[in-house]
């Protein structure tokens, strides 16, 4: 069997393992990737970071999830209990059932049974996954509201608009897949990437879903909702103890699930790259697919990291403009560009050749319009002409002979006067 008729014949006792191992996996692969994130940026800042508890510091994210589980619980005062205590479990139920499509291998021997690596599949999987990690943000409002506080709600509000325009252009990228793919099913995405990635073959698509994944995320330099200097902590401000677990683990769950679909859809899934492939006849079957799909998995983990590690945040305004005045533009310019080769490709009226060529150029021309496009030559330049100040401005006082500014900073001088320290140079005045 082959396609989604290789789905829905496994007994219940295999279904029941798979959903305890997918369960198992994620929580071994949060407490992995929190070790992971603070060793690489404790590097990157010369660092050394976790590495007392356990072998290379592995069971400090552990220790720290059992410290935090038993830690008091504070409920605040003016909280809607029932929607405080409701908000995360929404959030992180979400997180769990979206793997319930992702592909990790093909059919194996699963103790006795074949069944392929993953627990179901349907025609509409990938819209299925958007779906499910859009119930997430009511998680986020709700526990932003229900703490009773205006920093927590107000991160709330800018989690949920965050989170939605970005979804959007998540959604927009991924139009273009399905129209190569002929599919929208997961595991037929993954068959149609046999020969090419489509990360290689849509390569706009890729580049726009993985913007967009950050910004979805919520992470860094994207996690204005949990701006410290100026919301504390965003939504979930007012929780603690389990309940702020929950939150911190649906977060790295997220993390691990857009990734996931990244792979599936842009870099063939389960399949190994192209030169192992070609080496090595069996690396697409038994279980080794595993290692291929994790591989590339951590991948984009570690691209989170380094993001995280290397960017500042953005401004909010900066942030919501790039998701609604580019990503969001661009994506609808390439899915017609994408429609029209795929309707050219399938009349014959060209040869995949010449459309290569011819989107080739086309990008060529596009990147050329950018850099013509720039600021124009400083030397031509005009001076600005003198501010008038209208009635009720505030007044503009002039410069000083020889153009310099009033109230400019002078150096520094310290000592007595057989010393003299300057913020320039050091003096030594001989004169008794």
């Amino acid at each position: 069997m082959s396609g989604l008729e290789q789905f829905g014949n496994d007994p219940w006792w295999v279904i029941g393992l798979k959903v305890v191992l997918i369960f198992v996996v994620l929580v071994l692969l949060t407490l992995f990737n929190i070790w992971w994130e603070r060793r690489v940026v404790a590097r990157m800042q010369h660092r050394i970071g976790p590495n007392v508890h356990g072998p290379f510091g592995l069971l400090q994210s552990l220790a720290d999830g059992v410290k935090l589980a038993l830690k008091e619980d504070i409920i605040p005062k003016a909280a809607d209990k029932v929607v405080y205590l409701l908000a995360p479990v929404i959030v992180v139920v979400p997180a769990f059932v979206t793997f319930a499509v992702i592909p990790f291998g093909p059919e194996v021997n699963f103790f006795g049974e074949r069944t392929p690596l993953q627990l179901t599949d349907m025609p509409v999987a990938v819209l299925f996954v958007m779906a499910i990690a859009s119930i997430g943000i009511y998680g986020i409002v709700l526990g932003g509201w229900a703490g009773g506080s205006t920093y927590s709600l107000l991160g709330g509000l800018r989690s949920s608009a965050q989170m939605i325009s970005y979804e959007v252009a998540m959604g927009l990228a991924l139009v273009s897949v399905f129209l190569y793919a002929g599919s929208m099913s997961t595991s037929e995405i993954v068959a149609a990437q046999e020969d090419w990635w489509f990360g290689l073959t849509l390569a706009p698509s890729f580049i726009i879903y993985c913007i967009a994944m950050v910004g979805e995320t919520n992470r860094a330099p994207f996690d204005l909702p949990e701006a410290e200097g100026e919301l504390v902590g965003g939504f979930h401000t007012e929780y603690s103890s389990l309940k702020f677990a929950l939150f911190f683990l649906a977060e790295y769950i997220n993390m691990a699930t857009v990734s996931a679909l990244a792979t599936t859809l842009f870099l063939g899934g389960w399949r190994a790259p192209f030169w192992i492939d070609e080496v090595w006849a069996g690396a697409n079957e038994g279980y080794w697919p595993l290692l291929w799909f994790f591989g590339k998995v951590m991948f984009f983990i570690f691209l989170f990291i380094w993001l995280r590690g290397s960017l500042p945040r953005l401004r909010y305004d900066q942030f919501m403009a790039l998701g609604w005045k580019v990503l969001i533009p661009v994506s609808l310019v390439w899915i017609v560009a994408v429609a029209t080769l795929k309707v050219i490709d399938l009349e014959g009226g060209l040869s995949q050749r010449t459309l290569m060529i011819m989107f080739g150029v086309a990008l060529a021309a596009c990147i050329a319009l950018f850099f013509v496009g720039g600021d124009s030559d400083p030397a031509e330049t005009q001076a600005p002409g003198p501010v008038v100040v209208g009635a009720g401005g505030f007044p503009v006082p002039s410069l000083p002979e020889g153009g310099a500014v009033r109230g400019a900073a002078k150096p520094l001088t310290f000592g007595t006067p057989h010393q003299t320290v300057t913020s320039d140079h050091v003096s030594e005045d001989v004169s008794s």
